[in-house]
């Protein structure tokens, strides 16, 4: 039986948050002579002279309507590196603990449990890029705290198995389990936010990132039952999104017609390098794909990625990472940027 108060650090169970101006009023109306905030407005005529929403509400309310989730079941982060930063500081005492994640995968859980000084654990993806159930659940033992899974899988690019992930979640584990969705909208399946009431010790990660299209905004979002929500707001700063970030994302989604219209678009683009790889001898096999990007086997890969490299074609070598050897992991881009890639590829073959 998941019990949240036995897992979350003791004395973040006892911590008193920090109690900003705005948690102490949130109305809109009035003289706000509270928080010490400079009265003329900003330099330069814009208006960021107030602080802004600390719980975002306005935002969250966007976003419960568009995921079909409660408001009370959304945290923001400043990228969804600070909501994993949250999640080891929450669950992960240091140097006791450990975290299990399945390589290759986002190198994010591995450093900032590093960072933390709690343990990591690997569970190998077999060499279709699938979990291996076996192994995970041996790996995990009392002090596994947090278990990752990144689906569609970054680098590999493919979706985990629906089945293997239900079956950490059902299975008699009681940490968190993290599931990573940052290119859902890219992969054709519905998202685990909607089990949020079903699995309560599950936390769901999505991104404005990628479909979305807004990566120097730094905007992530973490979805879980209220409880686990409640406890990530005890330890955020008071402030952890500005007052334009919130602007600018409640902007972007009254647009959403134009985000999806970018994944098709995206999508598009990837089958055509999909079916232009294929005629390249220099590409020796090219992974099946259910995001944005195509990891490709590439016979002498650092040759490749120096010679892109030199004609301005910036692509991501994967031949340092364990199971990606000789690989590049290739993001789809406009139709233009993706010619000149493959007439540089043609040369090469």
């Amino acid at each position: 039986m998941f019990n949240l108060e036995k897992l979350v650090r003791k004395h973040i169970l006892t911590l008193k948050p920090y109690s900003s101006a705005r948690d102490e009023y949130s109305g809109n109306e009035g003289i706000f002579i509270d928080a010490n905030e400079n009265p003329y407005h900003s330099v330069g005529n814009l208006d960021f002279n107030r602080y802004p929403d600390p719980y975002q509400k306005e935002l969250k309310k966007e976003i419960a309507e568009i995921k079909n989730v409660a408001a009370n079941q959304i945290f923001l982060g400043n990228g969804s590196d600070e909501i994993i930063d949250y999640i080891t500081r929450t669950f992960c005492e240091p140097y006791q603990d450990n975290i299990l994640i399945m390589p290759p995968t986002f190198a994010m859980y591995k450093v900032n449990a590093l960072i933390n000084t709690v343990e990591v654990k690997e569970a190998p993806l077999d060499q279709n890029f699938q979990m291996d159930e076996k192994k995970v659940h041996e790996l995990i033992d009392e002090n596994t705290k947090v278990v990752y899974v990144c689906t569609p899988n970054n680098p590999t690019g493919n979706n985990l198995a629906y089945q293997a992930i239900i079956n950490i979640l059902e299975s008699d584990y009681n940490g968190i389990v993290v599931i990573d969705e940052a290119y859902l909208e890219f992969s054709g399946r519905d998202s685990f936010t909607s089990m949020l009431d079903k699995y309560p010790n599950m936390i769901v990660l999505q991104t404005f990132s990628k479909a979305w299209g807004m990566a120097g905004l730094r905007l992530g979002m973490g979805f879980a039952s209220s409880e686990i929500i409640h406890m990530l707001n005890k330890i955020k700063p008071p402030y952890n999104l500005s007052q334009l970030t919130q602007e600018t994302a409640l902007k972007a989604l009254s647009q959403k017609e134009q985000m999806t219209k970018m994944v098709e678009d995206m999508i598009i683009e990837r089958k055509f390098l999909e079916e232009e790889f294929a005629k390249l001898s220099v590409v020796e096999k090219i992974y099946p794909s259910d995001t944005n990007f195509i990891l490709v086997r590439v016979s002498n890969p650092n040759k490749v990625f120096t010679t892109l490299l030199n004609k301005l074609i910036i692509v991501r070598n994967q031949s340092h990472v364990a199971q990606c050897e000789g690989c590049l992991r290739i993001t789809a881009g406009t139709r233009e940027e993706n010619i000149a890639l493959i007439e540089t590829l043609q040369e090469l073959s």
